[in-house]
């Protein structure tokens, strides 16, 4: 079974492709994948046209547009769209993604995941991968984040691994300083995580739909 996966950034693609093997088994092995990373997730857009440039590579404005063309390509037998909710309510922002797959004249199999809030809150989700790949993690700040919940999840993240200093330059210049570091927490942290004990609801979700997805090839 070939995938296509799209992401909204750098540090859940390289998040994806270190969980990837151990959800699904070896590239190659039984299953094929290509993984795209996205500058931002923008929005649906009203209809199914486009509002920006597909240069500026922004996920869901292009959506339909890539589920159309992936639909005419051969050798893809399944997209998998994963992205954070942010603020989101999770149920009515799924929904509006299955409304909008179902409104297109064609598509492909597409499995549509979400991260609650954000992706960092799989990290929390495996505290024996978290402070495996950071000791000296400030256990107070990871035992009291409630898992899955909206709470400024990076932040939090940031507050638990990083020092002082570096959480009092990421609040000053967010941009692209936390992007470069979400990146290099998905590469410490991805390796130690363990995919069968993971507290996180929508990680369990994002492994359990993969696995149904190349069962039922």
């Amino acid at each position: 079974m070939h995938i296509e996966f799209l992401v909204e950034d750098s540090s859940a693609s390289k998040l994806v492709s270190i969980l990837l093997p151990k959800i699904i088994g070896s590239h190659e092995k039984k299953h094929t994948w290509r993984i795209h990373e996205y500058k931002g997730v923008g929005r649906l857009p009203k209809g199914l046209t486009a509002k920006t440039d597909a240069s500026k590579r922004i996920l869901l404005d292009q959506l339909p547009r890539l589920l159309m063309g992936y639909a005419k390509t051969r050798g893809i037998d399944a997209v998998v769209v994963l992205v954070d909710t942010d603020n989101r309510d999770c149920r009515a922002f799924l929904g509006e993604l299955r409304k909008l797959h179902k409104s297109l004249c064609s598509a492909p199999e597409t499995l549509f995941r979400l991260a609650i809030e954000e992706v960092e809150a799989w990290y929390f989700g495996d505290k024996n991968a978290l402070f495996a790949a950071y000791p000296n993690a400030k256990h107070a700040i990871v035992s009291k984040y409630k898992q899955d919940s909206v709470c400024g999840t990076w932040e939090m993240l940031a507050k638990a691994i990083c020092s002082e200093d570096e959480n009092k330059s990421l609040l000053e210049n967010p941009w692209p300083l936390s992007g470069r570091k979400k990146h290099e927490w998905a590469e410490a942290m991805g390796p130690y995580m363990n995919i069968d004990d993971n507290k996180s609801p929508s990680f369990c979700k994002f492994r359990d739909g993969l696995r149904r997805l190349v069962q039922g090839q």
